[in-house]
């Protein structure tokens, strides 16, 4: 996995999550993702963590964020290029996925195309994704010892990865890039 697109480097204390959109080569095959999640773990035995969102779409994405506890957003547009950054404390715990094809007025209200949160604004405020969505689940557990994982429960909309990087441990990379609803009979595609 070659992910030439990351030019973020974190040297604060305490374990960091860095989100990002991009496009990458994967065994020489182009391949476009929508969300990818490169995990930094800098320093065993500190508290919380930062997660950082990249878009390196060629379109704009809508993160949403539904966690315990409330994080600062829940929600947010992310314009091809953006960045944004967020706290977590330890004990967090909580699921990030990508919506798309979504339309706001200046005030905020409207909806999106694929993983809706239903609450006709940008933020969720407390409102998970609406099915079919791919998730990125996260449990920052004390002692650092912290679980993650990419999650179809909610079906698939969009590819999503996460891939450890500067770690201890056994991290290893989690994710679905390829559309599965396409190898699955009629009957049971989401």
């Amino acid at each position: 996995l070659y992910l030439s697109s990351i030019t973020h480097h974190f040297t604060t204390t305490g374990r960091q999550y860095l989100l990002i959109d991009h496009k990458y080569y994967i065994m020489g095959l182009f391949s476009a993702m929508l969300l990818s999640l490169v995990v930094l773990f800098i320093c065993k035995g500190a508290s919380g963590a930062t997660f950082t969102f990249v878009n390196k779409c060629d379109f704009t994405v809508w993160p949403g964020i539904l966690g315990n506890p409330v994080l600062d957003s829940t929600g947010f547009e992310l314009t091809k290029g953006s960045s944004r950054s967020f706290q977590a404390p330890t004990g967090w715990s909580g699921r990030f996925w990508g919506r798309t094809g979504c339309s706001f007025d200046d005030s905020g209200h409207g909806s999106c195309t694929t993983a809706d949160c239903g609450s006709g604004q940008v933020e969720c405020n407390g409102a998970g994704a609406t099915p079919p969505a791919s998730l990125a689940e996260f449990t920052l557990g004390s002692g650092s010892q912290d679980f993650y994982d990419v999650s179809l429960v909610d079906g698939y909309n969009l590819a999503i990865s996460i891939t450890p990087f500067k770690g201890s441990g056994k991290c290893s990379y989690a994710g679905c890039v390829s559309d599965l609803n396409m190898m699955c009979p009629v009957g049971l595609q989401v």
